[in-house]
């Protein structure tokens, strides 16, 4: 089975929604089941501008004030904490995301694009890296040994088409789970949920191995 997943890595649902979907892919496949996961960017501030500034400031303009923005901050810290991940929204920077997609594309050529993807999540909200500064994901890039030159043209075009056919598909908010191209589960839905979509789904396309305001971020 294949299922795409559409995701940012500023996005906290998506950093939450990876994590639940890789243990109920891990369960699916202890029941031998199959399953190929496709890595697809999106981009919840496309026009973000990577200066280094806080992303609580970003988040204050952008939901009505400092108080509502600690807020949300608060819950999903909490949730994310349920799941084992941490999250310093304190130390978050805002930032463009274009390149840290680059990485993960290039890096999936070299066979290791989800460990981009989990750097390039802890670098953002656990680390309080920069993920829109490229001399950050040259480091992360050197750390992972995958070889790209962010400051050519490596990934630009693959990813500028992903983020094209995001758009045909009506995608607007994150994470999203496609499965087989055809059906759709929107939002870091519990891991059973997640699993009980694959069986579904396998169940529906023949793709069956042997045994077979929460949750997501918007524009």
């Amino acid at each position: 089975m294949k299922v795409e997943i559409y995701s940012d890595v500023v996005c906290p649902w998506c950093y939450i929604g990876h994590t639940r979907f890789a243990r109920a892919v891990e369960r699916y496949r202890a029941r031998g089941g199959e399953v190929e996961v496709g890595l697809r960017p999106f981009q919840l501030a496309p026009d973000a501008e990577s200066t280094g500034s806080p992303l609580l400031t970003w988040a204050a303009a952008k939901f009505g004030g400092e108080e509502r923005a600690r807020q949300m901050f608060g819950h999903v810290t909490q949730v994310a904490a349920q799941d084992g991940l941490q999250m310093r929204f304190d130390r978050a920077v805002h930032a463009n995301t274009l390149d840290a997609h680059r990485l993960i594309q290039v890096a999936g050529e070299q066979g290791r694009g989800e460990e981009a993807l989990y750097r390039l999540f802890a670098a953002h909200f656990t680390d309080g890296l920069d993920v829109g500064s490229r001399e950050v994901l040259a480091t992360i890039a050197a750390d992972l040994d995958v070889k790209v030159d962010l400051g050519g043209s490596d990934g630009t075009e693959q990813v500028r088409q992903e983020l094209s056919r995001a758009r045909a598909l009506g995608v607007s908010s994150v994470p999203l789970f496609l499965f087989e191209g055809q059906f759709a589960v929107s939002g870091a839905q519990p891991e059973d949920t997640l699993l009980a979509a694959l069986d579904e789904v396998a169940e529906k396309t023949g793709t069956k191995g042997e045994a077979c305001d929460d949750g997501h971020c918007a524009i």
